[in-house]
C-alpha cells in the first residue's frame, strides 16, 4: 500500500486537515509547520493526487508562463524564481516561447486556456496586450513580468530602470566622463524606455548636451550590439565610454571590440545594464547594473498566487524592484 495522508500527518505531527491545507496552498499555515509537511512528503514519497485535487477545489494547480525567447538566460532565471516559489505552494507551471511574436502569443493563450490553468505570467513579447483580455474574460488571474503593455492593465512585478540606467551614467560622469555614447533597445518595450529615459535624465540633470549621433538602438539581441558598437567605432570621433542597455547587446559591443582591438583609436570603457553570466568577464566593462533576477520570478509567483486565492489587494498591484550597481 502507497504513502497515505494520514502518514504523512503522522510523520509531521499533525492533523490530515493540516496536511490537505499544505497541499492545497492555504495562507493560513505557517511557513514552519508548511516546511515540515512538505520535508515529510518528500521523505515519504507522497504522490499527491492531482486530479482528485482539482475536483475538489476546482483548481488545477497549474499556472502558465509566457516567455519571449526560451534560449534567453534572463528569462530563464525569472522562470526559476517563479517555479522555486509556486513548488512551495503545490503549483506546477507550463512554460510557452511566445519567439517575440503576438501572434505566437496568441497560439499559446489558446493552448494554456485549454489546460484550465489557475493564472498566467507573461513576459509581453510586445506593448501590445489586447489580447491578454481572453485571460480576464475567463476570470483567469494575469500578473507581467519585466515589461508593460500600452493597452492592458495588470498586476505587474518590474525593476526601476530608470534608477538603475541613470546611476550608471551618473557613476561615469562623477569621473569626469561628457562624451557617453549609448546603444539602447527597441523603444517599443517597456524596458529599452525607461532605461533610455535613464540614461537621458542623468545627462540633462548634470546640464549635458546629447549628442544624438551617439545614440544607437538596437533589439536587444547580440548582432544588434555587434553592429550599433561598430557604427559607434566608425564616428569620426568615437566616444570612449559606451553604455549598453542589456546584456546580449553587451556581448554582440565586446565581440566587436576585441576583434577590432588593434584598430580601435583609444581605449573603450563600457558600463551595461544586467549583470548575469558573463557579464564580469567581458573585457571593456567597468560598470554592471545587476537586477533582482530571481526576485522578479519569486514575487510575480507571489503575487499570482494572492489573486488565485482571492486575497484582497487593491488593482493593479505595480512592483518596482531596486536595481544594484556594481564597480569591476
Amino acid at each position: 500500500m502507497g504513502v497515505t495522508v494520514k502518514d504523512v500527518a503522522r510523520s509531521a505531527g499533525v492533523s490530515t486537515a493540516t496536511v490537505s491545507r499544505v497541499i492545497n496552498g492555504d495562507s493560513r499555515i505557517s511557513g514552519e509547520t508548511r516546511k515540515r509537511v512538505l520535508q515529510c512528503i518528500a521523505e515519504l514519497g507522497y504522490k499527491i493526487n492531482n486530479i482528485a485535487r482539482s475536483l475538489k477545489t476546482n483548481k488545477t494547480y497549474t499556472v502558465g508562463f509566457i516567455c519571449p525567447e526560451l534560449p534567453n538566460s534572463f528569462f530563464m532565471n525569472i522562470a526559476k524564481g517563479v517555479e522555486d516559489e509556486l513548488k512551495k505552494h503545490g503549483y506546477s507551471m507550463i512554460i510557452c516561447n511566445s519567439n517575440e511574436s503576438a501572434e505566437q502569443e496568441r497560439e499559446r493563450i489558446d493552448l494554456l486556456l485549454e489546460k484550465c490553468i489557475d493564472g498566467v505570467i507573461i513576459i509581453p513579447a510586445s506593448d501590445e496586450g489586447m489580447h491578454y483580455n481572453r485571460f480576464k474574460e475567463m476570470n483567469i488571474p494575469v500578473v507581467l513580468a519585466d515589461r508593460l503593455t500600452e493597452d492592458f492593465v495588470s498586476d505587474s512585478v518590474l525593476v526601476d530602470n530608470v534608477n538603475g540606467a541613470y546611476s550608471a551614467v551618473e557613476h561615469l560622469i562623477n569621473n569626469g566622463e561628457r562624451r557617453i555614447g549609448y546603444i539602447g533597445g527597441d523603444l517599443r518595450l517597456t524596458t529599452a524606455r525607461e532605461r533610455d529615459e535613464g540614461f537621458r535624465r542623468a545627462m540633462r540633470d548634470y546640464c549635458i548636451p546629447i549628442d544624438e549621433s551617439l545614440m544607437k538602438y538596437g533589439d536587444f539581441h547580440i548582432d544588434s550590439g555587434y553592429e550599433k558598437m561598430k557604427e559607434l567605432m566608425e564616428l569620426d570621433e568615437p566616444p570612449r565610454y559606451v553604455f549598453i542597455s542589456n546584456y546580449f547587446m553587451h556581448i554582440g559591443a565586446t565581440k566587436f571590440l576585441f576583434e577590432k582591438r588593434e584598430q580601435l583609436k583609444s581605449h573603450i570603457t563600457i558600463a551595461s545594464f544586467d549583470d548575469i553570466d558573463l557579464s564580469s568577464i567581458l573585457g571593456f566593462c567597468r560598470i554592471l547594473v545587476g537586477q533582482p533576477v530571481m526576485d522578479i520570478g519569486s514575487k510575480t509567483a507571489q503575487l499570482l498566487l494572492s489573486r488565485i486565492n482571492g486575497e484582497e489587494l487593491s488593482f493593479p498591484q505595480i512592483i518596482r524592484l531596486k536595481t544594484h550597481l556594481t564597480i569591476l
